[in-house]
């Protein structure tokens, strides 16, 4: 293995980046209106033309092209499009700002503003001038659409085609003072005709976000310095709640803020005081079969900025991750269930040093909750990366959560729990090659065990074929406290091969592939047993209008060490611990195209479940009023028929939602979730008023029942204000 790693570091040093095309921006003295309206100073600009077409065929260039222009001056980047189409019968979901790429037709802009391949800023617009924005990682796998920004769009339908006029703030962007070029592309989804383009062609296989497939933005002048601003973004907060269960009620008045301040070309200080975690925005919940923690993305705005610095550590498929800031601001009371706990105050610094060095440190303290026995605690990270080759990088980090203050309920070795790691990340300048290699170990008191977790995982994705090799261990004792282990004293060898297909004609099928799944799992304090292993065979058509049909074919082995009821029946007989269990299932999913007004997704899965049978069915109706509102259902069954003694099952997951947009800044949606595996029917109503750039009035109604008897159990109404103020 180390050999191995050795030949693919070597193979990495010696790639070029993929530069195809370049681009001048211009430089000008004077500001431009961002009304849609292509002033003249545009015929002074460059264009950026000849898109080559993504999907359905990337050997051809794009039936509907695009072009696009950019102009600079010393405050602000101007970058103007135009866009062809059949006609004016576009695609849109929604007006509200961070809309869904799949539904929407838009044009997206990707900056790799230092030029590492592996980090970059990306905006989007639809052709009624709906803006989104993001962070992108990974070397174009991980976006983050939580993260925002100031910026203005504007744009203008005309019969063939639709123009957009974007100003981008320097201030809102991290780049090298005196920087002469950036690594960028613009792709389009052209949903109206299936159709995906890029300004660089980017190979079918890979995603169309990568940022290894980038032509070259060079500017007519060395970029200045900006002043950048200060952002203060206080909120307040009025909430009434009453818990049914408990008989307990409170109102509150709560006050508090972020600060968000510029550190040099590329670094940002987030500081927080009395946040506020409260949820404008619901999660949305699963029916979970597994012995396992589901892990839910992090919405939380005070820990997006340069979130792949903290969160990216460890396990590539998430099963050890030493960090995971969902983890701050929760905890378990003395019974063991979740609840929030309180967050007094936090720093983070993050961002880039210089060309090849970016730094995270993080510190935040929880308070402490006696009367349900949690201690306050100081929650600390610091990491390091350092880029290698063309777009790789090393890191290294160190997690500490510790114990502040004496408590009779703490016992000492619970007083702390650290996590030291170090992660090499593979990515070849043209993607072909990609992987992780990582060892962590936790450190706990009186510890004098191993406490390791490593992985190795390979990548070969090239001329067809995609493979992948992945070797994983996680200590018996190994532990995270501010991380996600869904399970340890695992041995994992996981190994898949996929061969693409592609038609000659593709009139209906764009193409089609088949996978060979084959992961085992080992576990060490079991003499190295081996107890759990999925075997999968998968068939994927791609269809060429975008519909996508996926079917599956599984062998899987479980090996129970303590007694687990996957039904989670009250009171119900457990299968018995220490035994295997081998079924097989075939799981079948369509999702149709989003073209239509009309849209769905239908799935089941049919088969053996451990030592009885499960036949499950679910999909998606869904339904929009363009461009005002859209409707959707979505509906999962689970029958789950173990033998006697142990209990059967009737799993029902509902949940219907509605989304209005008024206008750009007036939004209403309602979510009711069923889920009588959780005995909860929640409901979620928020109405939001985007008064001003990134400040909003969120008015929330929250509404939870027990499923059974229809009794309330929780219920809620928020009115949260937030501000952002630039000084």
């Amino acid at each position: 293995m180390g050999l191995i790693v050795i030949l693919l570091f070597l193979y990495n040093c010696v790639l070029a980046q993929n530069i195809s095309k370049n681009i001048t921006a211009k430089y000008i003295n004077s500001t431009i209106e961002i009304d849609g309206l292509f002033e003249d100073i545009w015929k002074t600009a460059d264009t950026g033309e000849n898109f080559a077409q993504y999907f359905p065929n990337d050997t051809i260039k794009a039936a509907h092209d695009t072009s696009f222009k950019i102009l600079y001056n010393e405050t602000t980047l101007y970058v103007g499009i135009k866009a062809m189409a059949p006609n004016k019968d576009y695609v849109v979901s929604s007006l509200k700002r961070d809309f869904n790429a799949l539904t929407n037709d838009n044009v997206s802009l990707l900056f790799d503003t230092f030029n590492d391949g592996t980090n970059a800023f990306f905006f989007g617009v639809t052709p009624y001038g709906v803006q989104r924005e993001g962070l992108v990682s990974e070397g174009g796998s991980n976006f983050n659409n939580n993260w925002d920004v100031k910026w203005q769009a504007e744009s203008i339908q005309y019969d063939d085609f639709y123009i957009v006029e974007i100003a981008i703030p320097l201030t809102s962007l991290k780049f090298k003072e005196g920087a002469t070029k950036w690594r960028m592309r613009c792709y389009r989804w052209n949903i109206q005709t299936n159709e995906q383009s890029t300004w660089v062609k980017v190979p079918q296989q890979q995603l169309l976000s990568s940022l290894a497939f980038m032509g070259e933005l060079v500017f007519e002048k060395p970029l200045v310095k900006s002043r950048t601003p200060i952002a203060v973004i206080p909120y307040i907060n009025a909430l009434s709640k009453k818990d049914f269960v408990t008989d307990n009620s409170d109102n509150d008045l709560k006050f508090g803020g972020d600060v968000k301040v510029a550190i040099g070309n590329g670094m940002t200080l987030d500081l927080t005081v009395n946040p506020d975690f409260s949820n404008v925005e619901v999660d949305d919940i699963f029916t979970n079969l597994t012995r396992f923690e589901l892990r839910l993305p992090e919405k939380r705005q005070f820990f997006i900025d340069n979130s792949d610095l903290f969160d990216s550590f460890g396990n590539l498929f998430s099963e050890a991750r030493p960090f995971f800031s969902r983890r701050i601001g929760l905890a378990r009371d003395k019974t063991g269930n979740l609840i929030q706990n309180d967050i007094i105050g936090g720093a983070r610094l993050s961002g880039k040093l210089n060309q090849n060095w970016r730094l995270g440190f993080l510190n935040i303290q929880t308070a402490a909750d006696e009367a349900n026995e949690i201690p306050s605690n100081n929650n600390m990270m610091f990491a390091l990366h350092r880029k290698v080759a063309s777009r790789s990088n090393i890191g290294a980090f160190i997690v500490n959560r510790q114990t502040v203050g004496d408590y009779d309920f703490v016992d000492d070795n619970e007083k702390y729990n650290r996590v030291i790691g170090i992660d090499y990340n593979l990515a070849s300048s043209d993607n072909v090659w990609t992987g992780r290699f990582y060892t962590h170990k936790s450190l706990q008191p009186d510890d004098t065990k191993g406490n390791f977790s490593a992985q190795a995982v390979g990548q070969y994705n090239k001329n067809k074929w995609l493979l992948i090799s992945d070797w994983v261990y996680v200590d018996n004792d190994f532990e995270a406290d501010l991380g996600f282990v869904p399970r340890s004293d695992i041995f994992k060898v996981g190994n898949s091969i996929q061969r693409f297909f592609f038609p000659k004609n593709r009139n209906f099928i764009n193409r089609y592939s088949a996978q060979l799944l084959l992961i085992n799992y080992w576990r060490p304090t079991l003499k190295h047993k081996l107890t759990d292993h999925l075997f999968r065979a998968s068939w994927v058509i791609d269809f060429k209008n975008q519909a996508n049909l996926t079917t599956h074919l599984s062998n899987q082995n479980i090996y129970l060490t303590n007694n687990f009821d996957p039904t989670q029946t009250e009171g119900g007989i457990p299968l018995s611990g220490d035994e295997g269990y081998t079924f097989n299932q075939i799981n079948t999913v369509y999702t149709s195209n989003n073209t239509g007004l009309f849209t769905y997704s239908f799935g089941t899965t049919l088969g053996e479940f451990f030592n009885g049978n499960i036949y499950s069915v679910g999909g998606t109706l869904a339904y929009r009023v363009q461009p005002w509102a859209q409707f959707s259902l979505n509906v999962n069954y689970d029958g789950i028929r173990l033998p006697a003694p142990h209990p059967s099952t009737d799993l029902w997951l509902v949940t219907p939602r509605i989304d209005i947009t008024f206008n750009k800044k007036l939004f209403w949606t309602t979510i009711v979730q069923y889920s009588n595996q959780r005995d909860n029917l929640g409901i979620n109503s928020r109405l939001q008023w985007r008064f001003a750039p990134l400040s909003d009035l969120f008015l929330v109604y929250n509404d939870n029942y027990f499923t059974e008897t229809f009794e309330p159990r929780f219920r809620s109404i928020n009115l949260k204000l937030t501000y952002w103020l630039n000084l």
